[in-house]
């Protein structure tokens, strides 16, 4: 038996004031609020893919990226099985800006009540959980 899995990462950047987040330009969840991400290209490493995701998609450059975990419930994303690697990254927020895939870029302060894309509550969730664990 054999299925194709594509290979997706997702970045939480949290600034004093927030999550950095992204709005959607296309479907699926065009106009919703996601964490920058996307495909991981075929000559490149997961961290490669996050660094490279977003810068194009907020114009930040980012760096100490740790990992917060791996996504692969099926369903989690409407246009078939796709498995992602997210990351913590800090940034310096100099540069935020839309870019690429992302009709809008911005801090948001109160995405708990933000209607997120795909599984990314729960993936900033963890990413906090990870940031006040005592061993991080």
């Amino acid at each position: 038996m054999h299925y194709n899995c594509a290979l997706t990462v997702d970045c939480v950047v949290f600034s004093k004031d927030g999550v950095v987040l992204i709005k959607r330009k296309n479907p699926p969840f065009r106009g919703a609020f996601a964490l920058p991400g996307g495909f991981v290209e075929e000559d490149e490493t997961v961290e490669e893919a996050c660094i490279r995701e977003t810068l194009e998609e907020t114009g930040l450059s980012i760096q100490n990226l740790k990992l917060v975990g791996v996504y692969s419930s099926p369903g989690r994303d409407p246009r078939g099985r796709t498995v992602s690697v997210a990351f913590a990254a800090e940034s310096n927020m100099n540069s935020l800006q839309a870019g690429d895939d992302a009709a809008e870029a911005e801090v948001f302060k109160d995405w708990e009540d933000a209607d997120l894309a795909f599984d990314h509550k729960k993936i900033i969730r963890d990413a906090l959980k990870m940031m006040k664990s005592p061993e991080k």
